[in-house]
């Protein structure tokens, strides 16, 4: 439960503010000038809960790899996103503004989609919009965008190299993202072949073929993409080794549809003794083993971080990067997963598109070595619209007019200067339209 008195919402939605606090601290001031500028890694998951992270909670799934980066770095018990779904969540991130100000209201894709085709991707976010990528380019970063992009295809106002990055690789169209083993992904405009079968992931099955093993079979390919994303990641990172890099990384894990290496599904298949099932997804593709498939692709997940941090040591880079990690919303509840067998939410109530506390509330980590404490736990309320100020404060530089309040006072330790939100707001216009104002 939030922690900070509510205060009446007014009327007017649209011209409502919160007050922007970016606090310059004294020990960065005395910083040298020539002090090395620390690289920067955010990484975004995709429908995953407040309680699916052991560092949470979670008893059932195992996400190493991320429970030792909240040991070794900062693990806030209050974040929030910005939206309770995908595509105004990332808004909210990437621009510094809440719900109330945000030009992307819901996943409002393009009509006529089809997978190599017609990928239009969702509505596009207008051009000149000021981004956390162009306060690193400001700031003389390279920069790149790795994973799902949503807020635009690329031969519209919402290419993400219009908007500070310099690469773009993955997914422009959100649809296009439900296919784990699509025959391409997208590379600064241009696609990019993997090796894969053209996939139907919302196909019509009949309840015979769904049960089939062969027919559950055709939907898995040679080449995950999530495996392809990590691999450029991984090469950004290398060829940006002597220069100060920002890597978003919005990776499309756990969303449906329930794909992951066959390889990956019977350990958990054995753990939870799950026996063969029909599952429908809500429309995506079979699976004869939801349960085990879930949580193969959490653990899939924490591997992605995994590597980042490990390729981050043989670089010599841990100690002067900054690896933060978070959700873009809460779990689904329609992909045919019982979220209560994971207790996805935690004690929350509500899921995704939910302004409840379920829908709303993320895990968020952050590890800067020397510099964040480890170890720590704040509950600190903070949103994912708090990056951009955060960011600005880090990199010194004015912000662009923001909804946010910067973190760096609470992430450096120093809770004493940190500004406190007065509200926040959420909304979801979708299933009759619901909001939320504390």
């Amino acid at each position: 439960m939030l922690h900070f008195t509510k205060i009446k919402f007014f009327k007017n939605l649209w011209v409502g503010a919160c007050l922007l606090a970016v606090i310059p601290l004294k020990a960065r001031q005395q910083q040298q000038p020539n002090a090395a500028k620390p690289n920067v890694i955010y990484i975004l998951a995709d429908d995953l809960g407040y309680g699916e992270l052991g560092c949470y909670g979670q008893q059932k799934i195992k996400t190493p790899h991320l429970d030792k980066l909240a040991q070794e770095g900062t693990r806030f018990t209050q974040h929030y996103t910005g939206t309770p779904v995908c595509a105004p969540a990332r808004y909210n991130l990437l621009t510094g503004h809440h719900a109330g100000k945000s030009y992307i209201r819901g996943n409002y894709g393009l009509p006529g989609y089809e997978e190599n085709k017609n990928e239009n991707g969702q509505f596009p976010i207008p051009e000149n919009t000021p981004t956390i990528a162009t306060l690193f380019k400001k700031a003389g970063y390279a920069t790149a965008a790795i994973g799902k992009w949503g807020l635009g295809n690329y031969n519209s106002t919402g290419d993400p190299l219009k908007h500070g990055f310099d690469l773009f690789y993955g997914y422009y169209d959100q649809r296009h993202a439900h296919n784990y083993y699509t025959t391409h992904l997208w590379k600064n405009g241009q696609p990019n072949k993997l090796n894969n079968p053209v996939i139907n992931v919302h196909p019509e099955l009949n309840k015979e073929a769904a049960l089939s093993p062969e027919a559950v079979a055709a939907y898995q390919g040679k080449e995950y993409a999530i495996d392809k994303m990590t691999t450029t990641a991984v090469e950004f990172i290398q060829d940006n080794k002597n220069k100060p890099f920002f890597l978003y990384l919005p990776l499309t894990l756990p969303h449906a549809a329930l794909q992951v290496p066959s390889a990956d599904v019977p350990f958990y298949a054995n753990l939870f003794q799950e026996k063969p099932q029909v599952n429908w997804q809500g429309g995506y593709v079979p699976t004869l083993y939801p349960l085990a498939t879930y949580a193969a692709m959490i653990s899939y997940l924490d591997k992605q971080v995994g590597i980042m941090e490990e390729q981050l040591k043989q670089l010599g880079l841990e100690q002067n990067t900054i690896v933060m990690f978070s959700s873009d919303n809460g779990p689904a509840s329609s992909v045919g997963v019982d979220n209560t067998f994971f207790n996805s939410a935690g004690s929350l109530r509500g899921r995704k598109q939910d302004v409840y506390e379920g829908g709303i509330r993320e895990p968020f980590l952050a590890k800067w070595p020397g510099k964040i404490p480890a170890g720590k736990v704040t509950d600190h309320v903070s949103a994912t619209y708090d990056m951009l100020a955060t960011f600005a404060d880090l990199l010194n530089l004015k912000a662009p007019e923001n909804d946010g309040i910067s973190l760096l006072p609470t992430l450096l330790g120093n809770s004493k200067t940190q500004k406190q939100h007065e509200f926040l707001y959420w909304e979801y216009p979708e299933k009759g339209g619901n909001w939320r104002c504390e």
